[in-house]
């Protein structure tokens, strides 16, 4: 009975103890994140208050926001249409790269094409933030600079490696009979890829695709160097502006942010699952 007991209590020791580490790493992930929410509902002389609640939920900052009638704020629509532009491009061209790297690395049996693979994965060594007066001297140098292009290009250099690695190894659970079947029907390289490939490539496409949108919707600094000013600044860039003068206004702050960070979160929920299957199956193939 004693070792019942002892075995019990030992039990439910461990588990109170997962409950109360589970609790701690809410508390610390979704704090911030509270604070957010809080500090944009407040007005503008509140935000400094001692109060964890808000004295006087308003939805004003919101408002300001959405109609763009702050000073820092009389483009946002735009710079969210562009921030827009910037992810779709570099989710499109990532895997544009990724799936026909990885098809003919794995598909067409090219000899050492395991090389490029592992050239690419290379790249990974060197912070992005080491390079980046590398980039702005390179974008200088063809007249990119100021230039959505720019940004593009670096976010679908940092995405690619990472994409090429998970198609790759989640191309391995795919076999290689459905392509010699399509062969045998007469298909070209081509209409395999398109016809066989990526449709069964599909969750891992959905992976990268969400990976390398949230890449470039969340980056500041190539987006900061590489995009002076004008028409072409995306949010990350703009909201920065607020902390440049004595005064920043923190609930309309706050309250972009928050707008900011909901496609980014839409997408991700929908489609969790995908992205899960898809990394998990790359991960684990080999």
């Amino acid at each position: 009975m004693s070792i019942a007991r002892t075995a019990r209590h030992a039990r439910y020791a461990s588990n109170a103890g997962v409950a109360l580490l589970s609790a701690v790493l809410l508390i610390w992930t979704f704090l911030p994140i509270y604070n957010i929410i809080r500090v944009s509902l407040q007005e503008k002389e509140e935000v400094l208050s001692t109060s964890i609640w808000p004295l006087a939920p308003s939805l004003s900052a919101f408002d300001t926001v959405f109609r763009q009638s702050y000073w820092l704020l009389k483009t946002f629509w735009s710079q969210m249409g562009n921030s827009f532009y910037i992810g779709i491009s570099v989710a499109l061209l990532t895997l544009t790269i990724g799936t026909l790297t990885s098809f003919v690395i794995g598909r067409m049996r090219i000899r050492n094409a395991w090389m490029l693979t592992h050239a690419a994965l290379l790249t990974y060594t060197i912070p992005m933030s080491f390079l980046a007066i590398p980039f702005y001297g390179i974008m200088g140098k063809y007249g990119l600079t100021n230039s959505p292009i720019a940004v593009i290009a670096v976010e679908v250099t940092f995405a690619t490696p990472y994409a090429i690695f998970i198609f790759q190894q989640y191309g391995a659970s795919i076999p290689l009979e459905l392509d010699e079947a399509a062969r045998i029907d007469g298909a070209t390289p081509l209409q395999i890829f398109f016809r066989v490939y990526l449709p069964m490539m599909a969750p891992a496409m959905v992976a990268i695709g969400t990976y390398a949108l949230l890449l470039s919707w969340n980056e500041y600094l190539y987006a900061f160097l590489l995009l002076s000013g004008g028409t072409v600044v995306t949010v990350p860039v703009a909201l920065g502006k607020f902390l440049a003068g004595d005064e920043a206004p923190w609930n309309l702050l706050m309250a972009a942010s928050v707008i900011y960070a909901l496609p980014p979160l839409i997408i991700y929920y929908a489609f969790r699952r995908k992205m899960t299957g898809g990394l998990t199956m790359g991960g684990v193939k080999g």
